[in-house]
């Protein structure tokens, strides 16, 4: 335990190391039991939303997916990475901060917004967003989410083999629960892939539900371990002896400090 001191229409987009002109803020830190249930009841897929939008019109959803492509500078076609011949939906940016995407094939994002129907007139009075119709006509009262948070969403294998890219930013990741070293302390590894590097994760909210095998979503900072660094940053309770093991284990390696936790919505 720990406690913190302080887009169907692809068109060969380039995504490696390029800045997205897209208005986006990092996903908020959320500590509450209540917040992280009520999370786990908004996180759903793409294609849920695509197909079931009168259910979700209105409410505030998690869904997490590739970026396919990007259509004009506010928004992009987003769907589920797992899910071949899913339903792409529309992601509007309305924020008002940049992001960065790391070098690579591709780019998973985590989004949190509202659902909507889009309607240019009402969204441009609402957020002051300038949409060009040309580009914009196909999805006139097409399911939509509204962005309020965005943060990358890389797998565990992509952060083991290039952590540089994601160190010190805000991340969302979705894996398997491989092994529970303690409570709040355990790894994370892709479901289909085999011989990739687990993550190990610290939560700074430990559930005991957790369990081995179970598929989540854990949203938090990627660092180093560096154990002066974490000695002072954060309250570590564990027993010498397991401070030790973990030292030996990932010095300098990766470590995931995780402040929500909640299923995966695949």
């Amino acid at each position: 335990m720990l406690h913190n001191s302080s887009l169907k229409n692809p068109k060969n987009i380039r995504l490696g190391a390029i800045a997205l002109s897209l208005m986006a803020i990092l996903l908020p830190a959320c500590t509450n039991e209540t917040t992280t249930r009520e999370q786990a009841l908004e996180n759903v897929t793409t294609q849920q939303v695509s197909e079931e939008t009168s259910n979700y019109v209105g409410q505030t959803v998690t869904i997490r997916g590739d970026i396919n492509d990007v259509v004009g500078d506010a928004s992009f076609l987003m769907d589920d990475e797992q899910l071949l011949g899913g339903e792409e939906i529309l992601i509007v940016n309305a924020s008002g901060e940049g992001i960065t995407l790391p070098r690579g094939e591709g780019s998973q994002v985590q989004v949190t917004g509202e659902v909507r129907n889009f309607v240019i007139a009402d969204l441009e009075r609402e957020y002051g967003l300038d949409f060009d119709p040309n580009l914009y006509a196909e999805y006139e009262q097409q399911p939509a989410v509204i962005a309020q948070s965005i943060a990358l969403s890389p797998d565990p294998g992509e952060i083991t083999e290039n952590p540089e890219n994601y160190y010190y930013k805000r991340i969302a990741v979705q894996g398997e629960i491989e092994e529970i070293r303690q409570t709040g302390v355990f790894t994370i590894d892709e479901e289909e892939l085999f011989g990739g590097e687990d993550l190990l994760v610290i939560t700074n909210n430990p559930d005991p539900r957790v369990n081995e095998d179970e598929s989540v979503t854990v949203v938090g900072t990627l660092r180093p371990f560096v154990k002066a660094e974490f000695d002072r940053d954060y309250d570590l309770t564990w027993d010498l002896d397991f401070q030790q093991e973990i030292e030996a284990e990932y010095q300098n390696k990766p470590v995931f400090v995780a402040d929500e936790i909640y299923p995966s919505a695949l």
